[in-house]
């Protein structure tokens, strides 16, 4: 009548991930999109081991999907340099690498990903704002007059005021 117990429990924990995402500031969005990347390609390396082919697909297309709409696309190319093409040629080369453990069951592509990932996550937790002011999402106007402008950052949409 009232629902199951699990289906509460996951009603709370989306509440939770969900006011994490809103309380989180650029750069700690990055890192929950590595996090949740990672999440998704344990599960497939379980999945695949179980030879479980449809939840393993869904694994690999929700950790691509994190990498290509997620730390793929918040990368600012008119800005970041060589360092922001060598990412967005990474992310590419992580996708294919997926494809390719999908299609052909190898997991060790997927490791592969995983460690790629991991050092990336490791840079980019390296240089966390340190202060507690700047962790608190400036408009992107004012970031690129403070010079505090970060081009590897996620894109934020600029809010209008009425």
């Amino acid at each position: 009548m009232f629902g199951s117990v699990q289906s509460g429990a996951n009603a709370y924990a989306k509440v939770g991930m969900e006011t994490g995402v809103v309380a989180a500031n650029p750069h700690k969005l990055i890192v929950m999109l590595f996090e949740g990347a990672q999440i998704a390609l344990s599960s497939a390396l379980q999945h695949m081991q179980a030879g479980n082919i449809p939840e393993r697909g869904k694994a690999l297309s929700k950790a691509i999907a994190i990498i290509e709409n997620g730390l793929r696309a918040s990368l600012d190319k008119t800005v970041g340099g060589q360092i922001v093409l060598n990412l967005d040629a990474l992310y590419e080369y992580m996708n294919n690498q997926l494809l390719l453990a999908n299609l052909n069951n190898q997991p060790e592509l997927i490791q592969e990903v995983q460690a790629l990932l991991h050092d990336i996550q490791g840079a980019w937790e390296e240089i966390a704002p340190k202060s507690a002011t700047s962790t608190q999402a400036a408009p992107l106007a004012d970031q690129t007059m403070s010079g505090s402008y970060d081009a590897l950052a996620p894109n934020t949409p600029r809010l209008m005021k009425a």
